[in-house]
């Protein structure tokens, strides 16, 4: 019988801590099939964030280290500097990147580090127990604003990556979920191009993915599902912010 599917090299067999529904473990099997598919298994190296994913180190079958609250781009940028020939990813939520990170993350892009982020946007504080993240979205409900997120006390969400978009230093961003299969797909092939763009030398690199969060927004994982693409999605539009310039007419006519 031909053999159409196997479990990747890239993540250790044992059992993931994550809730039904959460959408970290299709992602880290993405992250984890590229890594595989590019030869870097020995080379690549994982900052796991304080979060949900805090156990990454765990799972991922790499060098691996965790890191301080909202640290990884801090950590990712001296573990790159020194080792430039290693895959280097950093791997954050919402709280951890965008919150006590936010400096660290704002300042490796500008500075255009040649590190890659996996940017976990589920707008909820997962692991803690379900507060407002800088992602919840405007009247969701979470159990520091129980009557939803509101303008006036909270502020917007934040939009990482059409905030970074602006700074010179950032070289890829794009925005993706695993909601569907079809966006998994799209995952999966922006993954490999961050990836790919920081073995090029190209600079900083995220690819922030949406995800569901069943147990921390109350919600079955089928009803999860139907948030991120009813609600999320249109305040956080899939696609890509930042991308290389195409070449021109006259760079793309052979000598």
């Amino acid at each position: 019988m031909k053999k159409v599917f196997e479990r990747t090299k890239g993540l250790v067999d044992i059992p993931m801590r994550y809730c039904p529904g959460c959408g970290h473990g299709v992602v880290h099997r993405l992250v984890a099939e590229v890594i595989e598919e590019m030869g870097m298994l020995k080379k690549a190296i994982l900052i796991a964030p304080v979060g949900c994913s805090v156990f990454a180190d765990e799972y991922f079958n790499t060098d691996a280290i965790q890191g301080a609250h909202g640290r990884g781009p801090a950590i990712a940028t001296g573990l790159k500097r020194i080792k430039p020939e290693c895959l280097v990813i950093s791997y954050q939520g919402d709280g951890d990147l965008a919150s006590i990170g936010m400096a660290e993350t704002i300042h490796a892009a500008n500075r255009a580090e040649n590190i890659s982020i996996i940017f976990i946007n589920n707008a909820i504080y997962g692991m803690t127990g379900g507060q407002m993240a800088p992602t919840t979205l405007l009247g969701m409900k979470s159990t520091t604003c129980p009557a939803g997120r509101s303008v006036d006390v909270n502020g917007y969400p934040f939009k990482m990556c059409e905030l970074l978009a602006t700074l010179d230093g950032a070289y890829y961003l794009e925005r993706t979920s695993v909601h569907a299969p079809a966006n998994v797909i799209k995952t999966k092939k922006a993954i490999k191009k961050a990836f790919t763009y920081q073995m090029e030398g190209r600079g900083f690199t995220m690819v922030e993915i949406l995800s569901q969060c069943p147990t921390d927004w109350n919600l079955t994982p089928l009803q999860a599902i139907e948030r991120v693409k009813n609600e999320m999605i249109s305040y956080f539009p899939l696609g890509v912010f930042k991308a290389p310039p195409k070449p021109t007419k006259q760079e793309t006519v052979k000598v």
